[in-house]
């Protein structure tokens, strides 16, 4: 119970790290959108290998199609509640205005981010193997960029510096809890009501990464960011060997 509080703490704590770089340090935003570029395929590579993998193995396609897809409709429900709200942005590096930025929005957007993400690295202690390889390091990597843009985007909207941590604390112990929640949520379900919670938090994973990481990454990074993505889901791919 507690290894699943420390992995999903230690997870999100990428989120710590990528604000306090984006507060102290001067990072080029290509750089950013070559990190993001690479989480965003070692992302695909988790929820493909490790939710998906393991949904279909566990509770058969049907519950893994309804789950993925009403996961996804979740996700995308939320993120227009909350695009609407001022967190369309929170993302992203070069805000345009922080007049049209909400900082509560880009609070709540990172939030519902990193909750199907630490549920499923719970959940993933259930099988007895430790926690999954893939998904701490896709997490991981994922956070990083997140956290810089991010706090870029709370910068602009004259947050401080104090303020900016203390709601990256916040997140961090969200995540923690969410990583504890999916381990003992889910111990006690039949292996078809697990397949479709994992296969849900495979469609938000899939959803947040085409509406969010992928347009950053891109718009940052370049062209280059197609083959920086490829080398992060083979990353994925060997680390699930």
């Amino acid at each position: 119970m507690w290894t699943a509080l420390m992995w999903g703490g230690i997870s999100a704590s990428a989120v710590m790290i990528g604000a306090l770089a984006a507060l102290f340090m001067k990072i080029p935003k290509r750089v950013i959108g070559w990190i993001m570029a690479f989480g965003t395929g070692t992302l695909i590579g988790a929820a493909t290998f490790e939710l998906l993998g393991d949904a279909l193995n566990d509770g058969g396609i049907l519950p893994t199609a309804i789950g993925f897809t009403a996961g996804a409709v979740v996700y995308t429900l939320f993120d227009v509640i909350i695009s609407a709200k001022g967190g369309s942005d929170r993302k992203r590096s070069n805000k345009k205005d922080s007049s049209q930025q909400s900082g509560l929005g880009i609070f709540a957007g990172t939030v519902m981010d990193a909750i199907p993400e630490s549920i499923m690295l719970g959940a993933s202690l259930l099988a007895g193997n430790g926690v999954s390889v893939v998904l701490v390091v896709s997490i991981f990597v994922s956070n990083i960029p997140e956290g810089l843009s991010s706090t870029a985007g709370l910068k602009n909207s004259k947050y401080s510096k104090g303020k900016i941590l203390l709601m990256w604390l916040g997140v961090l112990l969200i995540s923690a809890l969410a990583a504890l929640g999916g381990y003992l949520f889910l111990e006690q379900l039949p292996k078809e009501m697990g397949a479709a919670i994992g296969a849900f938090a495979g469609g938000g994973i899939i959803a947040m990464l085409c509406s969010t990481m992928m347009p950053e990454a891109f718009e940052e990074g370049g062209p280059v960011v197609g083959l920086i993505a490829s080398m992060g889901l083979l990353v994925s791919l060997l680390l699930d060997i």
